[in-house]
């Protein structure tokens, strides 16, 4: 079943030609109902971090695996339980406000568009789809319905962040014409393909989980819980998970749009997991804070060559396990990730921010009051109180470069060309990627 399909399935089964999207407010008193697909360790997650805002309650829960699902819902015994997203937006339709997107990447768009098709606002962690043309899908349905969503990046919200691009768009290092980001986190796998399957824990839906992806035999240990980051049918490797978050200030400070050119250096693909090491290079084209041209460069795996001089810092100090380096005509900023102030060097040394001229408050040291801001954002604009920081019109965009980044690891050492009017390569072979067929399931 294509995504066509698909979508003209979940349409149906909303059984919605309800009000239009942009008829549909609350008003100021209004608690807002959550359903929260999804409940494993990032669920969990979002879900505290919701439920905690004193207009939300809890209406419904869902997740493939019962065992997961009956200790989440112990927490909330009045939501109602599910372990098909569908079915739960179905019957609870007219019971939902908003719904939150917790899954494996591969689900988060077949979930997040039927969600939308029934007018409701969506929170879907991050990155936002598993495919080039599920974001820009996504993008279209959120402005057409004008609904109200944000994207799980939780450090977009965060002081340190925000006081970066407050400082890059200053000039404070002129303008800016090579990012270099890191992170030694492996969501790879270089080994074989299992041979055979395991029996699938009784607790476990395994046909669910799979849900449009392509169907393989359960196997201990190489999906569910945990490590479907690492495969190709499932997930979107380091520069999916970790990328998103670290990409997300530089992209947002520079103003960037997608990339026109994309290399990525690593082992040549294997059709089942990512490689564990990767280079990946963009050319962006030139925005008011960057050269004509700005280079972008991400380590994954071992990280950065740290012996590269425009990442060494001074006294010989080392750097952050992850984080970013914008490399500018004045000089450069260096954002460690995460929780760590950003630091200015100019001519090898340290040198002291003025960050009174910024009049941003005064930073929340506290990680679990940094998140919160993030999930109460897209909460009061629901109620209409506040507008959402990292919206699909934007998440879309960031996912969009991060996944070509992806689909480039699939021709090693070859240089794509990115049209961004036409979404599509020039290199036709690289095509076939930017979207999959959905399986009926």
């Amino acid at each position: 079943m294509n995504k066509r399909e698909f979508l003209k399935n979940a349409a149906a089964l909303s059984s919605l030609a309800m009000i239009p999207a942009e008829s549909w407010a609350f008003s100021a008193d209004k608690r807002l109902r959550t359903a929260h697909i999804g409940l494993g360790g990032m669920g969990q997650a979002d879900l505290a971090s919701i439920s905690i805002h004193s207009n939300v309650d809890v209406v419904a829960l869902c997740d493939v695996d019962s065992t997961v699902l009956a200790e989440v819902s112990s927490k909330f015994p009045n939501a109602k339980t599910y372990k098909d997203y569908r079915v739960m937006l179905k019957e609870m339709s007219k019971d939902i406000d908003a719904v939150i997107v917790s899954t494996p990447d591969h689900t988060h768009a077949p979930a997040s568009m039927m969600a939308m098709e029934m007018n409701k606002p969506v929170y879907c962690q991050k990155p936002l789809t598993h495919y080039v043309k599920e974001a820009r899908a996504m993008d279209k349905i959120a402005k057409d319905k004008k609904l109200v969503t944000q994207m799980g990046i939780q450090v977009h919200s965060f002081y340190d962040y925000k006081l970066a691009t407050l400082l890059i768009q200053s000039g404070i290092v002129g303008k800016v014409h090579t990012v270099r980001a890191w992170s030694p986190k492996n969501w790879g796998y270089n080994g074989p393909v299992p041979e055979t399957g395991d029996p699938v824990p009784a607790s476990l839906d395994w046909n669910l989980w799979q849900g449009t992806s392509a169907e393989r035999p359960y196997k201990d240990g190489f999906y569910h819980p945990g490590n479907w980051r690492k495969l190709v049918d499932y997930g979107c490797a380091t520069l999916g998970d970790m990328g998103v978050h670290i990409f997300d200030t530089p992209y947002n400070a520079l103003q960037l749009d997608v990339p026109r050119t994309i290399t990525t250096n690593c082992r040549k693909p294997n059709g089942f997991g990512y490689p564990e090491k990767n280079m990946v290079t963009y050319e962006f084209p030139g925005t008011k804070y960057t050269a004509d041209t700005l280079k972008w460069v991400w380590y994954d795996g071992v990280g950065a060559d740290k012996q590269r001089e425009d990442l060494m810092l001074p006294d010989g100090a080392d750097l952050h396990d992850q984080g970013a380096m914008f490399i500018g005509e004045k000089g450069r900023l260096y954002l460690p990730h995460f929780q760590v102030m950003p630091k200015l060097i100019v001519d090898g040394s340290y040198k002291d921010i003025d960050i009174a001229q910024f009049k941003l408050s005064e930073p929340v040291r506290e990680y679990s009051s940094e998140v919160h801001k993030h999930y109460h954002e897209f909460v009061d604009a629901c109620l209409g109180k506040a507008t959402c920081s990292a919206p699909f019109s934007y998440a879309s965009r960031l996912t969009e470069t991060i996944l070509l980044g992806v689909i480039a690891g699939r021709f090693p050492n070859k240089t794509l060309h990115w049209d961004a009017k036409k979404a599509q390569f020039a290199e036709e072979d690289a095509n076939q990627y930017l979207g999959g067929m959905y399986r009926k399931f």
